[in-house]
């Protein structure tokens, strides 16, 4: 097994992906904030390195003598992003350059970079997105994330750097912080919670990919220990759910009726996504499948707001 870092470690995928690096047998370094008091993740054995991602130093801190390291620390969402574009840059784009190159300087065997497939396929009109099409994305979050995949070709071409980015479709499931304001599962189950409306932006027959978390990281897992003949792989349920169908979900799961608040759809907001997932299947054999009910059930168990 391997030595693996884990960039963004106590965040929503990081703290997950942590747990199922040390099941597998991994050796674990998980780099983050930890803000808060404990650790997101509940394994043991896990090598705590407390740093800002803006830091150079604390980066070639955190990839010294790691084989393997995952990106997934974002310091935007799509809402802040959109807000404040040149934000996506400054941090998140020039400092994922900047972790790259410590990666390069410190021998790193692989990187995996946790970029989107909810986004960066934009707005074309298709039933499934494949990892050939064109990324064509309307978001500043989007386009920064394509802007992170081209640097790691670039890295790749430059310094014979191998990486591999995750497309990864709307993840969801315990852990999932609603202050970011991502994610329409988590949150809409902790508005329920508090007897707030939920908010469904248009009328509710936009289509996502919702995948379960445990699901994306098996499939992420899959690639890593597997054999992969692309740099790039989409990570998703490869099922469409349109808004009213997961609020429809949602009050079967939490038996309890809720009102529905209606907004305009944002003009970055894409009607369909649903990632295509032959390129997995074909190399990896069949993905791991939660359903939707059962996957925002064990969301709100994870929530504390219904018994296990």
């Amino acid at each position: 097994m391997a030595r693996a870092v884990v960039i963004g470690a106590n965040g929503f995928l990081g703290s997950h992906l942590v747990e199922k690096l040390v099941d597998a047998g991994h050796n674990v370094r998980a780099f983050d904030r930890f803000s808060s008091a404990e650790p997101s993740f509940a394994t043991t054995g896990v090598e705590i390195v407390r740093g800002e991602f803006l830091s150079r130093t604390d980066l070639e801190e955190a990839v010294a003598d790691q084989e393997l390291v995952f990106h997934f620390l974002s310091t935007t969402t799509p809402a802040t992003a959109e807000s404040d574009p040149t934000l996506d840059v400054r941090t998140n784009v020039a400092q994922t350059i900047e972790l790259l190159e410590s990666c390069v300087s410190s021998g790193v065997r692989h990187f995996y970079f946790a970029s989107t497939g909810g986004a960066i396929y934009g707005m074309q009109d298709k039933a499934f997105y494949r990892e050939s099409d064109r990324a064509l994305p309307v978001s500043p979050y989007g386009i920064g994330k394509l802007t992170i995949e081209h640097y790691l070709r670039y890295f790749g071409r430059l310094h014979d750097f191998r990486a591999t980015s995750f497309r990864i479709s709307n993840p969801y499931g315990p852990r999932q912080h609603e202050n970011k304001l991502q994610g329409l599962i988590p949150i809409a189950l902790r508005r329920i919670s508090k007897g707030q409306p939920v908010l469904m932006f248009g009328d509710g027959s936009m289509v996502r990919d919702d995948v379960y978390v445990n699901d994306v990281v098996e499939m992420m897992m899959r690639v890593v220990h597997g054999d992969p003949r692309s740099d790039l792989y989409n990570i998703g349920s490869g099922v469409g759910y349109s808004v009213r169908e997961v609020v429809d979900a949602l009050r079967e799961v939490v038996t309890s009726d809720f009102v529905i608040e209606q907004r305009p759809i944002p003009a970055t907001f894409i009607d369909r996504v649903v990632l295509d997932m032959r390129r997995f299947e074909a190399e990896f054999g069949t993905m791991p499948s939660t359903s939707l009910r059962d996957g925002i059930r064990a969301t709100a168990i994870g929530m504390g707001l219904l018994d296990g």
